[in-house]
């Protein structure tokens, strides 16, 4: 399988941050669906004990 022609030329600087900002992006949404899953899960533990 053939590598991947990652060279973008000019337009290099615009294209690489911009990956690195919709990476930082989707760490964030999935850290905070993760976070509010935990917090879900533990108030219908706690529902289901009453």
């Amino acid at each position: 399988m053939p590598m991947p022609n990652l060279e973008l030329g000019k337009y290099a600087p615009y294209i690489w941050p911009a990956y690195g900002i919709t990476a930082l992006v989707f760490a964030v949404l999935v850290v905070g669906a993760l976070m509010h899953a935990r917090r879900w899960r533990k108030k219908a533990e706690e529902l289901a004990r009453k």
